[in-house]
């Protein structure tokens, strides 16, 4: 049996392209996607290398999120969420998201574009953690998107949760572009 996407439950949006060059749409996570954070051997914690077009006519900023609906919890598990990207920006580089030792641009926004504010995830830090599924757990999803949104700026600051953000986008979503990695720890 195939495995519900969340996002299907969401109001029908105008769907567009989003590309990495870390992570294939159906492939296996890269180690620098990976946990080091919750010790997955060989983790690096680095936010993926995004780069988004053919957003609906109406876009006024961006919101990427990547979030692990197989986590076992009630609520999946947020890795990374970014919002208010501006609508000039198409790309992100790998490793924009902060960091957990406190080195990445969560302190200084080095790689984040100007505005935009970086949520805590559920690992309880600002920035991107990387897939570390429970050992024996089974393949995880960890599904990337971008959002288009039709606002410049949504009302959410960095103490915000991603699910917050999440209920923020429901209202002022375009467009949503997606890709999904998987990885397991065996």
């Amino acid at each position: 049996m195939a495995k519900h996407n969340p996002y299907d439950d969401l109001p029908q949006v105008e769907s567009f392209s989003v590309t990495s060059e870390d992570i294939e749409d159906g492939g296996t996570l890269a180690p620098n996607q990976v946990s080091g954070v919750f010790q997955v051997p060989g983790g690096k914690d680095l936010s993926p290398q995004l780069t988004w077009s053919g957003a609906p006519e109406g876009t006024k900023s961006y919101c990427v999120t990547v979030f692990d609906p197989d986590a076992p919890t009630a609520s999946g598990f947020w890795h990374w969420a970014v919002a208010n990207i501006p609508a000039t920006v198409d790309e992100l580089p790998e490793g924009a998201g902060g960091s957990a030792d406190a080195m990445g641009p969560s302190d200084s926004d080095a790689s984040l574009p100007e505005g935009a504010v970086e949520l805590k995830n559920d690992a309880g830090y600002a920035g991107f953690v990387g897939a570390a599924p429970p050992k024996g757990h089974g393949p995880h999803r960890y599904i990337v998107t971008v959002h288009a949104v039709d606002v410049d700026r949504l009302d959410v600051g960095p103490d915000a949760t991603p699910a917050f953000l999440g209920f923020n986008l429901f209202f002022h979503t375009l467009g949503r572009a997606q890709l999904t990695g998987y990885f397991e720890v065996q």
